[in-house]
């Protein structure tokens, strides 16, 4: 009854931190996506460009290995990922969170895709889902152990808006999963759909 308690307390709690004034200036489809290079969790360069020359892309932007919907949708991706490979796509994700907090997600989904750090949120800016914790919101998250500052590494508290994206070979985005509501998530059925 405890942990009922708990969830449903944390999630009230998230979707009063998603209901912000934050304007987003997400892409749509038909957009071109804009192109980056960084380094995933294995240091290796990820460079969106080279990846396209091999098929479409699945572009994933997660909160962290402390929320449970990512790790779920993250889950979801790896048990699905031979029939995304099977369309000739490749699956990158994308997240504030520090490499040891990367490693927490690796455990917790048995990930095997490139997952990047965004530091300095460059590629979260780019395609317009970051914004930034309220300090009220940030508190609550610390009372059910949650340390975005620990997370991530720095004391900015920016998060993104999970979203989904899916980019053509030619850099356009087909199809984009943008909800403030961080519990909806793209199906991975509905990812393979649209590749």
């Amino acid at each position: 009854m405890l942990k009922y308690i708990s969830i449903t307390l944390f999630t009230l709690i998230a979707i009063f931190a998603n209901a912000q004034n934050d304007t987003f200036n997400i892409l749509k489809a038909g957009d071109k996506a804009p192109l980056f290079r960084a380094i995933n969790h294995n240091n290796e360069t990820v460079d969106l460009a080279e990846m396209l020359k091999n098929g479409k892309v699945v572009l994933v932007f997660y909160r962290g290995a402390w929320c449970p919907y990512c790790n779920k949708h993250m889950s979801n991706l790896q048990d699905s990922l031979k029939l995304i490979l099977d369309k000739v796509a490749s699956v990158i994700t994308i997240s504030p969170e520090t490499e040891q907090s990367i490693e927490k997600t690796i455990a917790k989904t048995k990930a095997s895709f490139n997952i990047v750090h965004d530091s300095a949120y460059v590629i979260m800016k780019k395609y317009g889902v970051a914004f930034k914790v309220s300090e009220s919101t940030v508190k609550k998250y610390k009372l059910f152990g949650i340390d975005l500052e620990e997370s991530n590494g720095n004391k900015d508290n920016v998060l993104p808006v999970p979203a989904t994206i899916v980019i053509n070979q030619d850099g356009t985005i087909s199809y984009i999963h943008f909800d403030e509501n961080y519990k909806k998530r793209l199906p991975v059925k509905e990812i393979i759909n649209h590749l």
